[in-house]
């Protein structure tokens, strides 16, 4: 799952159902729209520009599980640091040495032999080429004109391409992070998702993307600190899982980085884990078993619709698990955790941006009582021509007026990197 949404499609225009839907509104909460309300057009999901693979029945097609390909090699991000001196005493090299090579891959960020000066010089290079193999490496790099935003393109081992987004905002450092080569979604929105899943990242492959990028920052790449701004973060302080990839179908490995992310220093990041986002299109098992993991990590779900005559053409898997079922599990989550749940809704033209959606989105999250949730509409990187496209700005403030008259704390996610495509639904990792 990306829960950027796709600006990349082609400006093939899909035909729109002007007529309203005319049933009314039930006490329940059902999908149909007074026909009063729906005076606009209602804009139907369709690819634009590519064949959306399809079952025999005819419905997206759902890949939830990798196929079976060659994995990387195992890097020290892959394992905890008593597995970390378990393989050293396999090699031969004391047990110790894994704390010292920790320290410099997570706290120095470098992976360079030449720079361990506290390690033996003997054998030095053998043992970080052992612990250290080669991951991720830097294809392009775009950086936006005021500098606050970088897009990575890598290339893994196997050859896959994947992006990750880098972004500095006063006190903190966001970094949009990749868990799957592709996805297997299927959302006709996402240009992730075009491709389909190559293969789910490893734990380290994550990881590194997160080291590296820490490395650009202590090399001033992000801009340098900035006069005058009060605080200005020197590393990543946030993570949010919403680069390419549906975080939730490679659970073992996002876990396990998510894990060492917030383990201390020199085992892992030694971030907070309330500052690293999970976010997810609705796989309601992953969900609540993440709700379990007790880990105070914020949880997003990627709804984009409240109701499932839109949803299931919208995002494929609610045709698996309904608009309920997944509002259903992000409460648990709150309610297991305590933690506050993001609902991430990107603002269409006339597709998902009526009014009657704002009020039903309202009356179901209201239905599972109050303070638990935190809506942030998205606004969509227009195309012209194209179906999908941002809401006007007039809808988009009725939109979220109608949210916060009902209670519900809303928020317009600011959109970073549109100039160098690493904005929402554009990582689609070309050379």
């Amino acid at each position: 799952m990306s829960s950027h949404l796709s600006s990349t499609v082609s400006s093939t225009v899909s035909s729109t159902v002007s007529s309203a839907v005319s049933a009314a509104v039930s006490s329940a909460g059902s999908a149909a729209a007074p026909a009063a309300v729906s005076e606009r057009p209602q804009v139907r999901p369709a690819a634009e520009g590519w064949q959306q693979a399809v079952t025999r029945e005819g419905r997206p097609l759902l890949q939830f599980k990798s196929p079976r390909v060659s994995q990387p090699p195992v890097h020290l991000a892959d394992l905890s640091l008593a597995e970390r001196q378990e393989k050293l005493r396999e090699l031969g090299v004391p047990a110790f040495r894994a704390k010292q090579l920790s320290v410099h891959y997570f706290q120095h960020y470098t992976t360079d032999p030449g720079r361990m000066s506290d390690l033996p010089k003997t054998g030095r290079e053998e043992l970080a080429a052992a612990m250290f193999p080669k991951l991720l490496t830097e294809v392009k790099r775009l950086t936006t004109d005021k500098g606050d935003t970088i897009k990575f393109l890598w290339r893994l081992f196997d050859g896959s391409l994947v992006e990750s987004v880098l972004m500095r905002y006063p006190g903190r450092i966001t970094l949009c992070v990749s868990s799957q080569c592709g996805c297997g979604m299927n959302c006709p929105f996402c240009a992730t998702g075009q491709a389909g899943l190559t293969r789910n990242m490893s734990t380290a492959e994550i990881l590194d993307q997160v080291v590296q990028a820490n490395r650009v920052i202590a090399e001033g790449g992000l801009g340098g600190k900035r006069s005058g701004a009060g605080h200005d973060a020197e590393r990543v302080t946030n993570i949010v899982f919403m680069g390419m990839g549906e975080p939730l179908a490679n659970y073992k490995r996002v876990m396990a980085a998510v894990r060492r992310m917030a383990a201390e220093a020199p085992e892992g990041l030694g971030m907070s884990a309330r500052n690293i986002t999970v976010s997810t299109v609705g796989l309601v098992p992953a969900i609540n078993k993440l709700a379990a993991e007790d880990l105070p990590v914020t949880f997003a779900l990627s709804l984009h619709a409240p109701d499932d005559e839109l949803r299931d053409d919208l995002i494929p898997v609610n045709s698996r698990w309904k608009v309920d079922e997944a509002l259903d599990a992000a409460y648990n989550y709150y309610r297991t955790t305590g933690r506050r749940v993001s609902i991430e809704y990107a603002l269409i033209k006339d597709m998902n941006d009526h009014p009657w959606r704002a009020d039903l989105l309202a009356r179901k999250l209201n239905r599972r009582g109050r303070g638990w949730v935190h809506v942030n509409p998205i606004p969509l990187n227009p195309t012209p021509g194209s179906i999908w496209t941002s809401s006007e700005p007039a809808v988009t403030r009725e939109f979220i007026a109608r949210l916060t008259a009902a209670g519900i704390p809303t928020t317009l996610r600011d959109t970073r990197g549109q100039e160098i495509d690493g904005a929402c639904g554009q990582l689609a990792a070309a050379e």
